[in-house]
């Protein structure tokens, strides 16, 4: 009888846990700075290449989550190009904005329309927006994840400064990095 109620409470333990790990903030995260990021799904490019967070190990990764029918992403969308992935891309930093739910065709015309250049990744039923954000919450959030596959900064919405500080992070990243190889 014992042991029952012991499995039953420790059933109970490690279900409150994973309930508690699954809430999400108040920005909609279920994630945090300082953990590892989720690395257990695929990333389909929409140049039909695939790729994994364990595949990016070693490099800064910014994960930018997005959709064509997002206003705020539109806006936010230059700055990446321009001030993130220009700056960084051949400086081991890798940026993919991963649509939320929409097909190949919808996400080629968005990258078209926005001119930017970096890749962006299909995202269908939301299934890696999940793994970060609670599906009830919106897009337009940026996740940046180091070397070594742990989170480091988090976005939502597009606010200059926490952008600029966004940026700060990963040159302290692509710096500290390159200081430590010379």
């Amino acid at each position: 009888m014992k042991l029952k109620h012991l499995l039953i409470a420790l059933s109970l333990f490690v279900t409150a846990g994973y309930t508690q790990a699954q809430t999400p903030d108040a920005r909609g995260y279920i994630v945090a700075v300082g953990q590892q990021a989720p690395a257990d799904f695929e990333l389909v490019l929409n140049n039909g290449t695939k790729t994994t967070l364990k595949q990016l190990r070693g490099k800064v990764v910014v994960l930018q989550f997005t959709a064509s029918w997002c206003v705020v992403c539109r806006k936010e969308m230059p700055h990446l190009e321009a001030e993130l992935w220009k700056t960084y891309q051949n400086k081991n930093v890798v940026l993919i904005g991963v649509d939320r739910d929409e097909p190949l065709a919808t996400v080629n015309k968005f990258q078209k329309e926005m001119q930017i250049t970096y890749p962006l990744a299909l995202d269908p039923g939301a299934d890696i927006f999940g793994r970060f954000a609670d599906k009830k919450s919106g897009v337009t959030r940026n996740v940046v994840i180091d070397q070594t596959g742990k989170i480091v900064y988090l976005t939502r919405l597009y606010d200059e400064q926490e952008f600029a500080n966004m940026l700060k992070t990963i040159d302290a990243l692509v710096n500290t990095k390159t200081a430590a190889i010379n």
